[in-house]
């Protein structure tokens, strides 16, 4: 284990047996293994302590156990507690000893609100002399939040979110467009080997732990700082934490933020490193590693993504766009953005800080946007205090009320500095926010958690109690409605942009459409241009109910994307139209590339330890060869992440088979992804049910 400690045995205790296997089954810890002790707080365990001295068991002789706190880097003593026989004091460390031969039977119980960490045992003797009988660096448990008891301040009365949002492994990720919405599948892996040791490890070298390690030690048993810790330690910006973000779209120096396909492979690296920072990450890989590593500490965890999320830079809950007459992005400084999506997690805990009625969901988001309280950090924040515009409350709900509810405002600057407001929209930002079901491989949509209908009384009144101004849409002519639809988006492919313009005003209008696209990454960094038209138009006058419009098609061509187009795989199409009055109107869309799949089958019966063969399938779709393809393959309790490489030719047909041993029983999931040079982010996924060996079932 991580931390060493001296030890004294004495002639009158030979051993002490931690039950592991017992004990982490009662605990549901077992996927972590038997190898040692991973207990939750405020529920019993037992020990069997083995004698060599029959002196121990006279009546007279009671014994008495000490715990001491693991300590972290930098702490110069440990913190110890003398465990008291008496049952007296409901939810405070007690044990009861039985004895029996020539052993002792122990049946402790941690305090409901223990500090989650890596314990040592001590015991000694109160009676005549006083002995310490036994001190090992092997008497090691681990001490996590409670799952059965309600007065734990993370406990969860209904059993199927608790199964979802602790003990899941597994899980799906949603990425895509709010109309287009693709799924991630997602390896957590929070039992895997080692695990709960990189995650205590995570929580030592966190800055407070490193300057202050006994008050960072007293505050652990509050979820609500150990999970803005995490928060803060999950990026790598202000500390010694676990991953550096990019957005670039250079990767040479590190791994593609798309490879990854679970947590486990970039704890390791970085435990394995020294604590040196895993290069790369971006917003949905740092929501998933804070879920692995808060629902590994017993905190009930989900990933959530917001789609056209706002990063309001300015706290004023609006987003504004400058461009210029040529489409151009003239925004000075630190700028506004809309991300097609945003990723971060959601906890479950009680708020003992703030109010009655905040507890239960609350965000934490680990991207490095913005500083909270001089950190990169955000959160924990009440859902609830978000969709009734409670701004005030802790930490950073103003921030999260504009990711989901800031108004968009488009300007055009013109050639003299001149501003003019195209358009104010307020339903634009905060669409079809989503999370995985808990009762099933399927998305749930959790919008009217965060937010009241958009147009409602109470939105309004939202609105009003978050000092946001209430806007209506104005901007234009009034008499010009723009609007934009494609055809299926296929990677690889040609397709359509329809932009249709109808003039319901009762004059005859000339105007000027441009329509242009361009590569943009997920959170709204353009990449290049793709294409560019410019059509002069005159839009006849509405007759009666008789509308008339005009139609712009647009052919994207691979030819012409291909060059552009990001790792994650987005086009955005813009539109602006001027009409002789200089009224301007714009509309952008953002169009998901719809990808390939990859084909997996599992070969052979699953047992565990049995040798078993996956085969997996694909078929570039592009008229181009993929240069250094990799296929990696990981899944919780079957193998740990393995990498094939190879060039594919245009519109060809590979099949890569791997084999692996499954390692524990039950309901797997095994992930696959590709990435190459110009096509990234392709997955594939097979469910495994892998039964134990005959004589685990014997």
């Amino acid at each position: 284990m991580r931390y060493n400690s001296s030890y004294l045995v004495s002639t009158v205790l030979r051993g002490v047996d931690l039950q592991c296997r017992v004990n982490n089954r009662a605990h549901r810890t077992k996927e972590m293994g038997s190898e040692w002790l991973v207990v939750r707080r405020g529920q019993p365990f037992s020990l069997l302590l083995q004698c060599a001295d029959t002196l121990l068991l006279a009546a007279h002789h009671q014994l008495a156990l000490l715990i001491q706190l693991g300590e972290c880097p930098g702490m110069k003593t440990r913190s110890a507690i003398r465990v008291s026989d008496s049952r007296e004091q409901p939810g405070k460390w007690w044990f009861n000893q039985q004895t029996a031969q020539s052993e002792v039977g122990s049946i402790g119980c941690s305090e409901i609100n223990s500090l989650p960490g890596l314990y040592l045992y001590c015991l000694d003797s109160i009676g005549p002399v006083l002995y310490v009988f036994f001190r090992s660096d092997l008497v090691f448990f681990a001490s996590v939040c409670a799952l059965l008891s309600a007065a734990d301040c993370v406990y969860l009365a209904d059993e199927q979110l608790l199964q979802e949002y602790v003990l899941n492994e597994n899980g799906i990720l949603y990425q895509g467009s709010w109309d287009q919405i693709t799924s991630l599948p997602w390896n957590f892996g929070q039992f895997e080997k080692g695990v709960v040791d990189i995650c205590f490890e995570v929580l030592d070298y966190s800055p407070a732990a490193l300057k202050h390690p006994e008050m960072d030690m007293r505050k652990r048993a509050d979820p609500v700082y150990v999970s803005r810790t995490i928060t803060a330690m999950v990026n790598a910006n202000d500390d010694r934490g676990v991953v550096l973000g990019r957005w670039d779209g250079d990767y040479g120096d590190g791994v593609a933020p798309t490879r990854w396909t679970g947590s486990i492979p970039i704890l390791r690296r970085w435990s394995e490193g020294g604590t040196q920072r895993v290069r790369y990450g971006q917003c949905w890989v740092f929501s998933a590693v804070a879920c692995t590593i808060l629902r590994c500490l017993g905190i009930p965890t989900r990933c959530v993504t917001n789609y056209s999320s706002a990063h309001d830079t300015e706290g004023n809950v609006s987003v504004d766009f400058l461009f210029n007459e040529h489409l151009e992005n003239v925004s000075e400084g630190r700028k506004d953005m809309i991300w097609n999506y945003h990723c971060w997690v959601e906890s479950w805990m009680r708020r003992e800080d703030l109010p009655k009625g905040y507890d239960g969901w609350q965000v934490l988001d680990p991207t490095p946007q913005e500083r909270s309280d001089g950190v990169y950090c955000c959160g924990p924040c009440p859902v609830l205090a978000v969709r009734e515009g409670e701004v005030g409350m802790k930490y950073d709900t103003t921030f999260v009320f504009s990711e989901v509810n800031a108004d968009l405002i488009c300007w055009m600057v013109r050639p003299d500095g001149e501003r003019t407001r195209v358009s104010t929209n307020s339903d634009t930002v905060g669409r079809n926010i989503s999370t995985k079901s808990a009762y099933g491989d399927y998305r749930e949509d959790i919008t009217a958690n965060y937010k009241y209908p958009e147009g409602s009384l109470m939105e309004r009144e939202v609105y009003r109690k978050a000092g946001k101004r209430v806007s209506r849409p104005d901007g234009g002519s009034g008499q010009l409605v723009l609007s934009i639809k494609h055809t299926q988006a296929v990677h690889g492919t040609d397709f359509d942009v329809f932009v249709e313009v109808h003039n319901i005003g009762r004059e005859d209008t000339l105007a000027q459409l441009t329509v242009m696209s361009s590569g943009v990454t997920y959170n709204s960094l353009q990449r290049g241009e793709c294409q560019r038209k410019t059509t002069k138009l005159t839009l006849p006058a509405q007759k009666g109910t008789i509308q008339r419009s005009h139609k712009e098609v647009m052919r994207l061509r691979y030819e012409h994307y291909g060059a552009c187009v990001t790792e994650h795989n987005l086009i955005r199409v813009t539109a602006l139209l001027q009409d002789s009055g200089q009224h301007v109107v714009l509309r952008e869309v953002n169009i998901p590339l719809k990808m390939p799949r990859l084909f997996v089958k599992v070969i052979g019966e699953a047992v565990v330890s049995r040798r078993l063969m996956a085969l997996i399938s694909f078929t570039n779709p592009l008229p181009v060869t993929l240069k250094r393809g990799v296929f990696t393959v990981e899944g919780a309790g079957l193998t740990g992440a393995q990498e094939m490489h190879g060039d594919i030719g245009p519109g060809q047909e590979v099949a890569v088979k791997f084999s692996f041993k499954p390692i524990r029983a039950g309901i797997r999931k095994l992930v696959v992804d590709f990435d190459s040079d110009i096509l990234r982010d392709v997955k594939g996924e097979a469910m495994i049910i892998v039964r134990k060996k005959s004589s685990e079932n014997a």
